[in-house]
C-alpha cells in the first residue's frame, strides 16, 4: 500500500511543526532503564516499574543484573553489557527477564551507549514485552497484506482530506497510479465525480465520528472515462490510542453490474407499468382527437420529451391509402404534447392539431407511413432536422430545442397503416435504443386499434348526424301568432346520435302545431325512426286532428315498427283563442312562462310512450296570452347521472326567471348551462313566444 511520508496528526499532514503524539508507544508500553558504568540503575521509567514489578525506590542504585536477570543468564548479560559500554555498538534481541514476583517474561531489548556532556558513559536499555511486539507485528503484517491484496478499494485521507495511502485495488478502480494520489484531494484526482458531495460526507465523518456505510456514488474515472460506473463507498474516522483524529478511512466497492441490473429491472418495471397505464388511459372514448391526445399523454415524459400523433388524411376520411416511394403524404395532425427542457421550441415547430399538411416524400414520417416500418435516429445530426421538421424555420426551432434523438413508429390496425407516433428527446440525455423502440411499438399497436375504432365510429356518427340534421325542419322565426327559436344538440362524443326531434307546423286559421319528441335508442336506426315519425306527424297535423287523437295514430304507427318506443308532446296554438291544446305521450312536461310571471311546469296527464299501445291520450287546454312563452324540450337537457330530476327541473325554471330576453339567446343559455359535455343523450329544444295577431307582443314592439 503506497503511503505518504508526512505525519498523521493535527492539521493537513503536510505543514511543518509539532504534532500531537502518536499512541503507538503507549500501546507498546516501552520501558526505559539507564545504567552507570558499574551496572547500577540510575534512571527507572514508570513503564519499567510495570514491566519488572519493582518501584523506582526499589530499583534505583541497585545492580540491574541482580534484580532483572535470572542467575542462569547472569554471565551472559554481564558480557553483553561490557561489550556495549566498551565498543559503543548497540545490541538488540529478546531475552528472558525476572520479575519481582518471581515470574519470567520474554522481553525485546534495545541497548545502546550514552555519553553526557562531561564524557561520562551510561547504558540505555529500552525494553518491551515480546508478546506485545509480536502481536503488533502480526497485526501490521495482516493489515498490510489485507490492504494490498484486497479487491476492495481502500484509502486513507488525512484531516485535510488528502490521500495518505491508497491500495492497488483503488488505484485500478480510479485508473490513477497509487503514487499520483498521495498529497492530493479527491477532486484533484477524480474531477469527473461529484467531489463536493464526497467531501461534504467526509468532513461530516471527521466532525461527528459517525461512519457512513454504503454511500452510493455514480460517475466516471480515468479507468473508464466514457462510461458511468457505480460504487458503494463507506467512510470511517481514524483515531489513535489517545483519541486524536488521524483522518478518514475509505472503502470503495465497484457495484456497477448490480447498479445496471437494478436500473434494467426498474426500467422494465416502469415500462410494464407504462403499457398497463396505456391500456387504461388510451381509448376511454370513441372520440378520435381525444384518443390521439391520450396516446401523446402516455408517451410524455416517460418515453419522450415531445410526442406527436399524425394520421393520413385519407384514413381519417374513411379511405385506404398506399403511398409510392416518390409520393408525398397528406397528413392530419391530431395531437402534440411536450414537457421538459427544450419542449417549448419543439412544440412551436410541430404541426398544430387539426391542421392538414402535405409531407414531402423525404420526410421521415412519410417514410414511416409509406413502409409501415419504424424510423429511429439515436443521434440526430443537423442534416437530419430538415427531414424531421415541416420547414426550414421549424428545423431551426428543433435545433434550438436540443432535439438529439428521434423515433417514429407506424400506427397499424387490421393490416392498415393509419399514421405515425412521432417521438423526440430534448431534455432526456439518453438516445433512443432498441428497448425504447420495443416500447414505442407496443404503445403504437395498442393505440392504433383504439384510433381505428374511433375513426370508424366517428365516420358512422357523422353520417347519422348528417341524416338527423337533414330530417330536422328549418322554420321561420315567426309563424302565425308565435315567435319561435329551436336547437338540436348531439350527445357528448362518447355516444351515438340519438332520435330527438322538434317541429313547427303551420296549420289553417293561423294556428301552429309545436312538436318535440324522443325516439328511444341511438344511431342511424333511431334517426331513421325519428324521420318516419316526423313525416307521419306532419301528415296527421295537416288533417287538423285533436292532439290526443293525433298521438293515438302515432302510437299505432310506432307499434308497427320493430322495437320502437318514443315519447312526444304535441301542442296546437290558436292565437285568436289565446290558448294551446296539448297532449303528452310519456314526455317531460312543457314549461309556461307568463309575461312578467314565474315559470311553471304544466300539469298535464303524462300518458304513456308511443308504441306501448292500448292506452288513450287526453288533450289539455292551456291559456297562452301574448308575451307568454312555451318551452318544450327532451330529457337530454335536464337529466344527468348524478343529480335528481326534480333538482334539474328546478334549475331549468330558475334559468327561465328574470327579465325577458331574445329567444335565440335563451336557447343558447339553456344549452350552455344545462347540457353537460359528458351527457350521454342528445337534446331537442323549442321555445315559442305568443304574439298579437298583428305580429307584436302585447305592450311591445313588432317582432322580426
Amino acid at each position: 500500500m503506497s503511503s505518504a511520508e508526512s505525519p498523521l496528526g493535527e492539521g493537513d499532514g503536510t505543514a511543518p511543526g509539532p504534532t500531537r503524539p502518536s499512541g503507538l508507544l503507549d500501546v507498546l508500553r516501552v520501558a526505559s532503564v539507564v545504567l552507570d558504568p558499574e551496572g547500577r540503575i540510575v534512571l527507572w521509567s514508570p513503564q519499567a516499574e510495570e514491566l519488572f514489578g519493582y518501584g523506582a525506590e526499589e530499583a534505583l542504585g541497585r545492580y540491574a543484573a541482580r534484580i532483572m536477570v535470572d542467575e542462569r543468564y547472569l554471565d551472559l548479560v554481564i558480557k553483553l553489557f561490557s561489550d556495549v559500554m566498551r565498543t559503543g555498538q548497540s545490541w538488540a534481541g529478546a531475552f528472558p527477564i525476572r520479575r519481582k514476583d518471581g515470574g519470567t517474561r520474554l522481553v525485546e531489548f534495545r541497548n545502546m551507549r550514552l555519553t553526557d556532556d562531561r564524557g561520562a558513559v551510561y547504558a540505555l536499555g529500552l525494553a518491551v514485552d515480546q508478546s506485545t511486539v509480536r502481536r503488533m507485528e502480526r497485526d501490521v503484517a495482516l493489515s498490510t497484506r489485507i490492504v494490498s491484496q484486497s479487491p476492495i478499494g481502500l484509502a486513507v485521507l488525512d484531516t485535510g482530506l488528502r490521500y495518505v495511502s491508497v491500495n492497488p485495488a483503488l488505484a485500478q478502480i480510479n485508473g490513477v497510479p497509487a503514487d499520483d494520489h498521495l498529497g492530493r484531494t479527491v477532486p484533484e484526482v477524480l474531477p469527473r465525480l461529484d467531489a463536493e458531495a464526497i467531501q461534504t460526507v467526509a468532513f461530516r465523518v471527521l466532525d461527528t465520528g459517525k461512519p457512513v456505510v454504503d454511500q452510493s456514488m455514480i460517475g466516471r474515472t480515468p479507468a473508464d472515462p466514457e462510461v458511468d460506473h457505480a460504487w458503494s463507498v463507506s467512510l470511517y474516522r481514524l483515531e489513535n490510542a489517545l483519541g486524536s483524529v488521524l483522518g478518514v478511512a475509505v472503502s470503495v466497492v465497484d457495484v456497477t453490474e448490480q447498479y445496471r441490473a437494478a436500473m434494467e429491472a426498474e426500467t422494465a418495471r416502469r415500462r410494464l407499468a407504462l403499457v398497463a397505464d396505456a391500456s387504461v388511459r388510451i381509448g376511454t372514448t370513441l372520440d378520435l382527437e381525444r384518443t390521439a391526445r391520450e396516446l401523446a399523454d402516455v408517451a410524455v415524459p416517460e418515453l419522450a420529451d415531445v410526442a406527436a400523433v399524425d394520421l393520413l388524411d385519407a384514413v381519417v376520411r374513411g379511405h385506404r391509402s398506399a403511398l409510392t416511394p416518390a409520393e408525398p403524404a397528406m397528413i392530419r395532425a391530431l395531437a402534440v404534447r411536450g414537457e421538459g427542457a427544450g419542449s417549448d421550441d419543439a412544440l412551436r415547430a410541430a404541426d398544430p392539431p387539426g391542421q392538414v399538411v402535405l409531407y414531402g416524400p423525404d420526410r421521415l414520417v412519410t417514410e414511416c407511413v409509406r413502409t409501415g416500418l419504424p424510423v429511429m435516429l439515436p443521434r440526430v445530426k443537423d442534416e437530419h432536422l430538415t427531414r424531421i421538421a415541416r420547414s426550414a424555420p421549424a428545423a431551426e426551432l428543433l435545433g434550438r430545442a436540443g432535439v438529439h434523438s428521434y423515433l417514429a413508429v407506424p400506427l397499424i390496425a387490421r393490416g392498415e397503416v393509419l399514421g405515425a407516433l412521432d417521438l423526440k428527446r430534448t431534455g432526456n440525455p439518453r438516445p433512443f435504443d432498441e428497448d425504447d423502440l420495443l416500447l414505442a411499438r407496443e404503445l403504437a399497436a395498442r393505440a392504433a386499434v383504439q384510433i381505428d375504432n374511433a375513426r370508424w365510429y366517428q365516420s358512422a356518427r357523422d353520417a347519422a348526424l348528417t341524416l338527423q340534421r337533414s330530417l330536422l325542419p328549418s322554420h321561420p322565426p315567426v309563424t302565425g301568432g308565435l315567435e319561435v327559436a329551436s336547437r338540436y344538440q348531439p350527445a357528448g362524443s362518447t355516444s351515438e346520435v340519438g332520435g330527438d326531434w322538434f317541429d313547427v307546423i303551420p296549420l289553417g286559421g293561423g294556428r301552429t302545431a309545436l312538436v318535440v319528441g324522443d325516439v328511444m335508442g341511438s344511431g342511424i336506426q333511431a334517426a331513421a325512426t325519428m324521420g318516419r315519425l316526423r313525416t307521419a306527424t306532419d301528415t296527421l297535423a295537416s288533417l287538423g286532428l285533436d292532439p290526443a287523437v293525433l298521438l293515438e295514430h302515432l302510437d299505432r304507427i310506432v307499434g308497427g315498427l320493430e322495437d320502437a318506443i318514443a315519447t312526444c308532446v304535441y301542442a296546437v296554438h290558436d292565437p285568436r283563442e289565446r290558448q294551446c291544446l296539448i297532449a303528452n305521450a310519456g314526455h317531460l312536461p312543457p314549461v309556461r312562462v307568463r309575461a312578467g310571471g314565474t315559470p311553471e311546469l304544466l300539469d298535464l296527464p303524462t300518458g304513456v310512450p308511443l308504441g306501448v299501445g292500448g292506452v288513450t291520450f287526453s288533450t289539455t287546454v292551456v291559456g297562452i296570452e301574448p308575451g307568454d312563452r312555451l318551452v318544450l324540450y327532451t330529457d337530454g337537457l335536464v337529466e344527468t347521472r348524478r343529480d335528481p330530476l326534480d333538482q334539474r327541473l328546478d334549475r331549468l325554471l330558475t334559468l327561465l326567471e328574470g327579465p325577458d330576453r331574445p329567444l335565440e339567446d335563451m336557447c343558447d343559455l339553456l344549452l350552455r348551462t344545462l347540457h353537460e359535455p359528458d351527457n350521454f343523450d342528445d337534446v331537442a329544444l323549442l321555445i315559442a313566444r305568443a304574439t298579437t295577431p298583428d305580429g307584436t307582443e302585447r305592450g311591445g314592439t313588432p317582432t322580426v
